[in-house]
């Protein structure tokens, strides 16, 4: 019998994830007893504004951590900071607005791992796939010496920092 290889793996995971993403369903239900703060500081909805998901890796054996962020602001994260804890919440009005701006800028599709001819550089390192539908796939790995796509490294820094999920690249 020949074991699939990690990268099988790993590409079957992220396409099954992008497939939840452009499909606009949820990658998870909300965690039990969470609850998401509507009060005066809550972000506005924009229905005409993008949601980007955002699936991190720490080398080919570690457990997924994944987070999601609508159009509205409001994330839902799952084993968010390794932790294995699940969580939700929203961006403030501003950070929601300046994501929609970044969802937005056309560079982004020039930033994709296709436009890029992306390939992982490195073993063991932090992999952040960001998901944007409809379809684009950019990935950041922490691997001395790689570029950072701008815009799309400015969008996992905003969802990393607002969150609990962690930037390590």
């Amino acid at each position: 019998m020949v074991r699939p290889s990690w990268s099988r793996v790993r590409a079957l995971s992220v396409g099954v994830l992008l497939a939840t993403a452009l499909s606009g369903c949820s990658l998870f239900d909300r965690a039990e007893g969470a609850t998401t703060p509507d009060g005066p500081g809550a972000a506005s909805p924009t229905p005409d504004g993008r949601r980007v998901s955002l699936v991190q890796q720490l080398g080919a054996a570690g457990p997924p951590r994944t987070l999601e962020v609508d159009p509205a602001g409001r994330w839902q994260c799952r084993d968010c900071a390794g932790d294995g804890v699940d969580s939700t919440g929203v961006l403030t009005p501003d950070q929601a607005q300046r994501l929609q701006r970044m969802l937005a800028d056309p560079a982004l599709a020039g930033e994709t791992d296709e436009a890029r001819h992306y390939k992982q550089g490195c073993i063991d390192a932090l992999t952040s796939t960001l998901l944007i539908p409809p379809g684009l796939t950019i990935t950041i790995q922490d691997c001395p010496g790689e570029p950072k796509p701008p815009v799309a490294y400015e969008v996992l820094l905003l969802i990393t920092q607002a969150t609990p999920a962690e930037d390590k690249s």
